[in-house]
């Protein structure tokens, strides 16, 4: 007898034999939780529905870009009429100066902005950018902290690398994997060992509240400590806010935690569900980039107009600081009620959350930094993973990825939510 999912079943391998794994990201793969990957026919609000017929409530949101939920009606109408004039030109638009200028008012340390295709190209011209205006090579990261497929930063990173459980930096040269140096997450101690012993460094580059080895927040003054040491040593501070810009307050977490970075990297909202990528800082730094300066970077559609009319359509709303007051709100509620029914089970549980990113950990303990995140039952997420599953929620199919909440989660909806995870975790005992 064929079971609920056979056409995602038939799909998945029917992909499986024309592409790596099935899937053109890893983590959508289900190997962190096993089964089969749902394939999903379309999405509306905080819902999203598999080639199935089935619905659930949906705490991935394309990995973050959908805050208005999915196809918010403004954002649509917005890309129905830019669709009319065109997809892409390779010239300017109006709209790419609308944009910068969204992001330069928002933001705290952009007052110049380039816009790219994706987050990973984001960083790695931010990178480059940090190096050709230091004439250094070295780049500190933190571990479990994922800034996209670059080569010298896939060393020891979280989401994908760590979900799949692949060596550090498989296919990097051993010349660029050396010029990363990797310390604690929420260790500021540590970096100031790293500039005690190399002179030679370029940048500290952080995800200011971690998603990439689930949610992890910094400790009270991490931030500011890396903005002392790296200003003290003549190195530039990168905070990648692909996933928090935009998410954790208007000026993403930079403004939420006061500290201003050298140069920012900015993603997913900023698109609007569309591929996008940005990366900006002060005037003096980004007129180093071409055509102003010699540090070269372009892109064929870095700015096209399709994913700068959905991202304003998006930013434009998230002007009313309603907004982000309803996304705590939310956040709050539906975390203290999964504390609740985690208790009610008797299942050792940890949340973290900040604003509207969320992770359930399944260990006893805090989780600031990748060791004690590697400390979580995985094979007990897996378990919870697809008891939620069953009962119409979907969440992110890894243990180290954070959950997102949008303005179209409704009270109803994260009521529901509370009520699967009562089953859920009952289920885990």
């Amino acid at each position: 007898m064929r079971n609920d999912h056979d056409r995602s079943e038939d799909l998945y391998r029917r992909a499986v034999w024309l592409m790596p794994g099935g899937v053109n990201s890893p983590v959508r793969a289900f190997r962190a939780v096993g089964g089969t990957p749902r394939f999903i026919r379309e999405a509306k609000g905080a819902m999203i529905t598999d080639v199935d017929g089935r619905r659930y409530v949906d705490y991935v949101g394309s990995w973050g870009p959908m805050i208005l939920g999915h196809a918010d009606e403004e954002v649509m109408e917005a890309i129905k009429r830019a669709l009319e004039r065109g997809t892409s030109y390779g010239a300017p638009t109006e709209l790419e100066i609308e944009m910068a200028a969204e992001i330069v008012e928002a933001v705290p340390s952009v007052e110049m902005v380039r816009m790219v295709n994706s987050g990973t190209e984001a960083v790695m011209a931010a990178i480059r950018l940090a190096r050709g205006v230091t004439g250094r090579n070295k780049i500190v990261k933190f571990e479990g902290c994922y800034h996209g497929h670059v080569d010298s930063l896939l060393v020891r990173a979280g989401s994908g690398v760590a979900t799949l459980g692949l060596p550090d930096s498989p296919g990097v040269p051993a010349s660029l994997a050396q010029n990363t140096l990797t310390v604690p997450f929420n260790d500021a101690d540590a970096v100031e060992r790293v500039f005690a012993e190399h002179r030679d460094i370029a940048a500290v580059i952080v995800e200011p509240v971690v998603g990439n080895m689930g949610c992890v927040p910094p400790r009270p003054g991490f931030l500011a400590r890396l903005r002392d040491v790296a200003r003290r040593n003549g190195a530039l501070l990168i905070f990648d806010e692909v996933m928090t810009g935009f998410r954790l307050a208007r000026g993403g977490a930079q403004e939420l935690y006061d500290v201003t970075p050298d140069l920012t990297t900015l993603g997913k909202i900023i698109g609007g569900g569309l591929p996008v990528g940005a990366y900006g800082g002060s005037r003096d730094i980004m007129q180093y980039v071409a055509p102003a300066g010699p540090v070269y970077q372009a892109g064929t559609l870095a700015g096209n107009p399709i994913a700068m009319t959905a991202g304003l359509a998006t930013l434009r709303r998230l002007r009313d600081p309603h907004v982000y007051r309803r996304l705590e709100e939310a956040g709050a509620r539906l975390c203290a009620g999964l504390v609740e029914a985690a208790r009610a089970a008797d299942v050792p549980m940890t949340i973290n959350r900040v604003g509207s990113m969320w992770t359930i950990f399944f260990t006893d303990g805090p989780v600031w930094d990748w060791t004690t995140a590697a400390r979580s039952d995985r094979a007990r997420f897996a378990r919870f993973f697809h008891a939620m599953l069953d009962e119409g929620i979907y969440l992110p199919p890894s243990q180290f990825e954070a959950a997102f909440i949008s303005l179209a989660h409704t009270d109803e909806t994260l009521e529901r939510t509370v009520t699967a995870a009562r089953t859920a975790f009952a289920s885990l005992k």
